[in-house]
């Protein structure tokens, strides 16, 4: 588990001194063009016999097209100057997020093919794309590094606890563990990014728009996971104080994936937290050799 004893910051904190990065200098990012549910569609609740669990990730699928557009926009419109190391780093970073939006587009489509209608999710973020739109771009990539911190968190949690894709269909499970490596290996490119655009920041502004951009989003990801889930959960008729129950004891019960993470989350609002602090590159290794193994 991300913990908090992991960051190595000190206790005591200068907010005039400049950022550094925790970035391991060895870590190679490398995009893995790997394609899945071509020529094959998947089941409604993909997840067997889990509707709660299989409507979940469908949700979260449905935003990663447009979501992830804005985290390419949003670090590129800061990459000037950047250190060749970052620079190399932030070009891996946009390949393999085209790489994920190209196979969430089709398993999007496969949801929708198999009876979900996702239009509903996909106009609300359109109306938040909208608004992103008219934001300064330091505070699109204030958003950005909070939404890729929980995009590793997840990643995390998803490569650590096999039972999230328990008796679930393979190709699919494969897809999320895939998207899930790359997210952990990319976690701290947004992060980098930001160092570098807020460098002449004092830690304090630095610190102040970072936790506050992820109050936000945390609020607004919670709520709108939560109502986009009960919707394609309602489509299939599954109403009722029940269902949001059993939605609320997947998340915040067993499995408990935001529940799990909250750790992660804390140590987020820490004085010198950097992504990296936490290494948690041996996740990768050991998924990567699953996919392999599965012929990926």
């Amino acid at each position: 588990m991300f913990g908090l004893m992991s960051s190595t910051a000190p206790l005591a904190h200068d907010y005039t001194a400049a950022p550094q990065t925790a970035t391991p200098s060895d870590l190679a990012i490398v995009p893995r063009d790997l394609r899945f549910l071509r020529g094959a569609g998947t089941s409604r609740w993909w997840i067997k016999d889990d509707p709660v669990a299989s409507a979940w990730f469908i949700a979260l699928s449905a935003t990663f097209p447009r979501g992830e557009a804005m985290f390419i926009e949003a670090v590129k419109a800061h990459r000037e100057g950047t250190p060749p190391k970052l620079e190399e780093e932030i070009r891996a970073f946009v390949k393999q997020e085209i790489n994920h939006t190209r196979e969430h587009i089709v398993f999007n489509k496969a949801a929708a093919d198999a009876g979900c209608d996702l239009s509903r999710i996909d106009a609300r973020l359109e109306q938040i794309m909208a608004m992103i739109r008219e934001r300064p771009p330091i505070v699109n990539l204030a958003a950005t590094i909070a939404l890729e911190h929980y995009t590793a968190m997840m990643a995390h949690e998803f490569l650590a606890n096999p039972q999230h894709f328990k008796d679930a269909d393979p190709v699919v499970a494969a897809m999320w563990r895939w998207h899930a490596i790359e997210e952990v290996e990319h976690k701290g490119v947004a992060f980098d990014t930001w160092l570098h655009a807020t460098r002449d920041w004092s830690r304090w502004k630095r610190w102040r728009l970072k936790s506050t951009m992820m109050m936000v989003i945390t609020i607004n990801f919670i709520r709108n996971r939560w109502v986009d889930t009960l919707d394609l959960l309602a489509q299939d008729g599954r109403k009722g104080w029940r269902v949001k129950a059993r939605l609320a004891w997947y998340l915040f019960g067993t499995p408990g994936v935001l529940r799990k993470i909250v750790p992660a989350w804390v140590a987020y609002f820490m004085p010198g937290f950097h992504p990296w602090q936490h290494d948690d590159r041996s996740l990768i290794a050991g998924a990567a050799k699953e996919l392999a193994a599965a012929g990926f």
